[in-house]
């Protein structure tokens, strides 16, 4: 079919080549020859090649007990287009510590049981569809980052779902991984399919929607979190949910890992969001701690990790820069939405809601501890940035919190260099990154500022050797990479800030 599409260009963050967006989008040719390249395979079409339904086309076409045909699709767009393309190109576009990553990707190259399109014809061709796209949250925050409103706009979601809906078989098995508020596949998801396939003039008695929510975690076992890990589904039906279990045995290590399964689709949906707000909001409730410590001069780090020896205490977090992700950033406010606009509830979420406001300051709160403790202005200052990834060991710059920090540098009149070994290009700011620290640190820096854990900076003797030979500067650890000796060895010479170490 075609598709019409804005004419526009998307750069791969990944390697900076740029793709010209076509005027119109038509790949059933394309889609025709690879499903007829499989006979007899059921077709799996993945909605959405970001960080999560990337990776979990690749799991899929490695799974465990059956062959399937993968599709991923995903849109026109200057943020996407590029993904579509790299995919087919033999450039996988997620890059991660995992080896596993490559090792699944060349495998599918090998079979050639993975392609990726724009081409909603893609949906006629599917068994399964996995629905692994955005559901964003719109934040108002005033201009010191407080989070005063928010809403909910489910319309570029119902967008994909009919989209779906208006191409697909009536026996689909529709399987929801995004984060949803609880209540979306009942009341949104269920009726959109039933009313797109009676407009067909089709039957939905065999409509199968299932709800397993992700708990994908990017890092070195960034596959394992799929395919060995614990899963939670349930079904908008009995049918639904038989169904779901069935898929998932075929792709998940269940023997090692059971599945557990909930009583509704409202049930798993809550899950979701319940895990990532509880861990939302042990990361707020370290960020007054943090600042406690600063002021008492104790060093908060040896005290959690005193804690942490009590079993019930091991996952009280550590201080950092901020939260970033496309989870802990709006997984609360989903909630606390849902439980207000498809639940009738007069009342919010209240601490979740004040968790995200906590958390979304952390960039402001790590500025202010930079203007506190740097002796002067900040202004004309120049500025190294490690990091621009809100992840260790990942190129994601999806509401990375280094954002906030480097935008108010900006403000404050320093010269900002950015470094980040995972990331050539910084989509949502559309800058160049630098890839060669051993180059970059040829300079001399006022401030040297460490703002993600990546591997490359930590126990880095290349990294401390190289600060050693240049003049006096400031350095400042966001996040507490930097060990005791190298904070030592770097104060014999530099001036050494770390969050959190009031005892410094």
């Amino acid at each position: 079919m075609v598709t019409e599409v804005n004419k526009q260009e998307s750069i791969s963050p990944l390697t900076g080549k740029k793709y010209a967006i076509p005027e119109k989008v038509d790949d059933k040719a394309g889609i025709d020859a690879f499903v007829a390249l499989h006979p007899g395979k059921k077709v799996v079409v993945v909605q959405g090649m970001g960080f999560v339904g990337s990776v979990m086309a690749l799991v899929v076409a490695n799974a465990l007990t059956e062959e399937y045909a993968v599709i991923g699709i995903d849109l026109a767009s200057p943020f996407s287009f590029w993904k579509i393309q790299s995919i087919n190109e033999g450039i996988f576009p997620v890059i991660a510590d995992d080896p596993k990553i490559g090792l699944f990707y060349n495998r599918a190259r090998e079979k050639k049981n993975l392609y990726a399109t724009c081409d909603p014809y893609a949906y006629t061709k599917a068994n399964v569809i996995i629905v692994d796209i955005n559901l964003d949250v719109k934040k108002q925050s005033n201009g010191s980052g407080h989070l005063e409103n928010y809403s909910v706009d489910l319309t570029p979601f119902k967008k994909a779902i009919t989209s779906i809906g208006n191409h697909c078989q009536p026996d689909i098995l529709v399987l929801v991984e995004t984060t949803v508020p609880p209540g979306t596949s009942q009341k949104v998801v269920r009726p959109i399919l039933e009313e797109c396939l009676r407009g067909r003039g089709l039957s939905t008695d065999q409509l199968k929607i299932g709800h397993s929510y992700e708990r994908v975690m990017p890092g070195p076992k960034y596959i394992d979190s799929i395919q060995n890990f614990y899963r939670v589904f349930s079904g908008t039906d009995e049918a639904s949910a038989d169904a779901t279990e069935k898929f998932l045995r075929t792709v998940i290590s269940t023997d090692e890992y059971p599945l557990t399964k909930l009583g509704n689709t409202q049930a798993t949906e809550m899950a979701k969001v319940l895990e990532n707000s509880y861990r939302a909001m042990n990361i707020a409730f370290m960020v007054e701690w943090s600042r406690f410590a600063e002021e008492a001069g104790v060093n908060i780090y040896e005290v959690v990790n005193a804690i942490r020896m009590r079993p019930t205490h091991k996952n009280l977090m550590l201080p950092g820069l901020g939260v970033g992700g496309y989870c802990l950033t709006k997984d609360p406010l989903l909630a606390s939405w849902a439980k207000m606009n498809l639940f009738g509830s007069e009342e919010p979420l209240q601490q979740s809601e004040t968790g995200v406001h906590i958390n979304d300051q952390m960039p402001l709160f790590a500025f202010q501890f930079l203007q506190s403790q740097y002796p002067g202005s900040l202004e004309g200052k120049k500025v190294l940035l490690l990091g621009v990834s809100y992840l260790n060991d990942v190129g994601d710059t999806r509401f990375t919190p280094v954002q906030g920090l480097y935008e108010r540098l900006v403000e404050a009149g320093c010269d900002v260099v950015l470094h980040d070994p995972h990331i050539v290009y910084w989509e949502e700011k559309g800058i160049n990154v630098n890839n060669d620290m051993t180059e970059l640190l040829k300079s001399e820096y006022d401030i040297v500022i460490i703002s993600t854990g990546h591997k490359e900076y930590r126990s880095s003797p290349t990294m401390i050797a190289t600060l050693l030979q240049h003049s006096k500067s400031f350095v400042y650890d966001t996040i507490g990479v930097l060990t005791n000796d190298e904070i030592n060895t770097l104060k014999s010479k530099h001036t050494v800030r770390v969050i959190g170490r009031g005892d410094l």
